[in-house]
């Protein structure tokens, strides 16, 4: 299939419209996994569930990517694995992500990166960036060229936390608070912890 084929304009609304819909979208009192709290959740695994859905997010996002003629995806595990695959899918390039072992994100299982290799960083959610400036250190560090970052949903507020150009199919200005200044937790709420890391770890 031709690259043009794989590629799917993805308008913000439609976005909003899958997240709804596949109960991505959650509100209440969470514990993020930068450690930071809110109010809202994104939970993209449900977003992703389907393959079909995921399929079309991950085009409507290689999209936004593919005028930089990346020659490879890197995601950090594990948010980013479903959605980095996809984009790399779309794009008919290679995919590999990173991981983190005794606290340190690295690649690992026999992935490597070819000298100047032109690298896009996929994510899911960005909230703080720091696993993917991570995973963008990593990148470099083994010898790749990083020429953006792409996620589905953009929770930085506006902050620009990469030193790279920043691609995404939405952007939600969520409030979050330290666990110090939290409203809901001075409230007397505890909150949940949906992601899949814990607060030692770090945050998209």
């Amino acid at each position: 299939m031709e690259q043009s084929q794989r590629l799917e304009a993805l308008s913000r609304e439609e976005v909003q419209a899958l997240l709804e819909e596949s109960g991505a979208f959650r509100q209440g009192h969470f514990e993020l996994s930068s450690g930071l709290h809110s109010p809202a959740y994104v939970q993209c695994a449900l977003l992703l569930e389907l393959p079909e859905r995921a399929r079309r997010v991950g085009r409507g996002l290689a999209r936004r990517l593919a005028s930089l003629r990346p020659a490879a995806v890197v995601s950090p595990a594990l948010g980013g694995v479903v959605i980095g695959h996809e984009v790399a899918e779309a794009l008919g390039v290679p995919f590999r992500f990173t991981e983190r072992k005794d606290g340190t994100m690295s690649l690992r299982r026999g992935f490597h990166l070819a000298p100047g290799e032109r690298v896009v960083i996929v994510e899911d959610v960005v909230t703080t960036g720091k696993s993917t400036n991570e995973t963008a250190e990593v990148v470099r560090a083994a010898g790749g060229n990083v020429l953006a970052v792409g996620a589905v949903v953009d929770r930085t507020g506006g902050r620009e936390p990469f030193d790279v150009p920043f691609f995404h199919l939405i952007d939600l200005d969520l409030p979050s608070w330290t666990a110090e200044d939290c409203p809901l937790c001075r409230d007397g709420g505890r909150p949940e912890k949906p992601g899949s890391r814990t607060p030692a770890g770090t945050s998209a």
